[in-house]
């Protein structure tokens, strides 16, 4: 607080938050010390057109307060350092009884014999508009910013490994898929040529059995074509079906003797 024998200032600076290409404002406030007397006051920059003063000039009644407020005008670039050389002039002066804020002029803070003018002058401060959070109390050195990158990179390490195993272990299941329906493919070629050479004993017996030898075939080329959609059950019934076929056509065959 700026103090006089009439009035007193507050705040001693004027602190404006500064963003960009945006105004900002701050406000000051003039109390009356005396108790009998009205004091004029009036409001000077060094850069009149940088800011604007409401009101910039008044009269302030003994004992009461006037609230001034300054805004500054949109900047479109930072100073250096956010270190600003403005200043401001605050004049007061006692005033007679009844005065208004209209009849304040610029005569009544002339510097004259038996006139008594006081002078403050308050500085401009730039504070950030948006000030960085501050650091938590209590805050270990597990908890700083570099032990986090290193979490992260853990957690993405991990999570790298269990990708690859699963990837791993998906091939080794389509590598025993495919080696289980390249089995059922030998076991199907061998079973059909154990057949055709069943066939051939059979014609050779009874020359009518030709054609039910036909139909069969056909059948079972749309059993086999089943299995293969299906690698992983169809070799039961492959060897299955295997077992049971040669009987069959053995059985076909003795009939066809008797």
């Amino acid at each position: 607080m700026t103090t006089g024998d009439l009035v007193n200032i507050h705040p001693t600076e004027l602190k404006f938050p500064f963003e960009l290409k945006k105004q900002s404002s701050c406000s000051m406030q003039l109390t009356n010390k005396t108790t009998t007397q009205c004091v004029a006051f009036k409001v000077k920059t060094t850069n009149p057109r940088k800011y604007c003063v409401r009101p910039n000039t008044g009269v302030v009644l003994p004992g009461d307060s006037c609230n001034v407020t300054v805004t500054m005008q949109a900047q479109k670039e930072a100073p250096l350092d956010m270190q600003c050389k403005d200043k401001f002039l605050v004049q007061t002066v006692v005033v007679s009884d009844g005065t208004t804020s209209k009849e304040v002029l610029a005569e009544m803070f002339n510097k004259e014999a038996g006139r008594v003018i006081e002078d403050f002058k308050l500085r401009v401060v730039y504070i950030p508009a948006n000030p960085p959070s501050p650091v938590p109390e209590g805050s270990e050195e597990g908890n700083s910013p570099m032990a986090s990158l290193n979490d992260i990179a853990s957690q993405s390490a991990s999570l790298f490994d269990d990708v690859s195993r699963t990837f791993e272990e998906t091939s080794e299941k389509s590598s025993e898929a495919w080696s289980m329906i390249s089995k059922l493919t030998e076991e199907k070629t061998s079973a059909t040529q154990q057949s055709q050479k069943l066939r051939l004993e059979l014609v050779r017996v009874d020359p009518s059995a030709l054609r039910n030898a036909e139909e069969r075939n056909k059948q079972e080329a749309v059993g086999w074509s089943f299995l293969a959609l299906d690698a992983a059950g169809g070799s039961a019934r492959l060897r299955d079906w295997l077992l049971i076929e040669p009987d069959i056509n053995a059985m076909g065959l003795a009939s066809s003797s008797f």
